[in-house]
């Protein structure tokens, strides 16, 4: 295998990126100059030596704690609760939120072979017993692993007095009712909420 045949394949192993997008990321760095093929190693590189997770959410950062946990302003009494470091950014992106994160570090997937004690919950047990936490949002994914991972969070505090709530899901803004599958126009039934005015 030559060096660009070897690339092709490392990029096409990236997620989202099929054979036919990394051959033209791969063709495209060979056109640019040899500069930017120093900068972009020599990027991922340094991104891969200052990056960490933080010791108390488990989100990317560079400093620890990130700053969101060493935030004054941020309400430790509220946790979100997600799978993966990327889902913080998606809902830092809306604004909304201000209070805490937990990552998890995945989702409870038995044909995977990851379970409960794969990922952080010892963690969030720690965490909500230190802070006083009064609610957790579980913003896990909407599929069966993310569903089964809610369910045993929910499980773990049920009797901790703790409010366990799940993000809305179903028709997104926009979407027509006719290009719905059905399970997420069985959520949204399910999730229906008063029409006030």
């Amino acid at each position: 295998m030559n060096s660009l045949e070897h690339l092709i394949k490392i990029f096409s192993s990236l997620p989202g990126i099929g054979r036919k997008s990394a051959s033209r990321i791969a063709y495209y760095i060979l056109k640019k100059d040899k500069s930017f093929a120093e900068s972009l190693s020599t990027t991922i590189l340094e991104m891969k030596e200052s990056i960490i997770n933080c010791s108390i959410c488990g989100n990317y950062t560079e400093n620890d704690p990130c700053d969101i946990c060493r935030d004054p302003k941020r309400d430790p009494s509220v946790l979100c609760v997600v799978e993966q470091p990327q889902d913080v950014q998606i809902i830092e992106s809306t604004g909304e939120f201000r209070g805490r994160y937990h990552v998890l570090g995945g989702a409870i997937a038995p044909i995977d072979g990851v379970g409960p004690g794969n990922l952080t919950f010892d963690a969030l047990v720690r965490r909500v017993e230190k802070d006083s936490v009064r609610e957790l949002i579980l913003a896990t994914n909407p599929t069966v692993e993310g569903d089964t991972t809610a369910l045993y969070a929910v499980k773990l505090f049920k009797d901790k007095g703790i409010a366990c709530t799940r993000l809305a899901s179903g028709i997104p803004v926009g979407g027509d009712l006719e290009y719905a599958d059905t399970l997420t126009l069985a959520r949204s039934l399910k999730g229906r909420i008063p029409y006030t005015f």
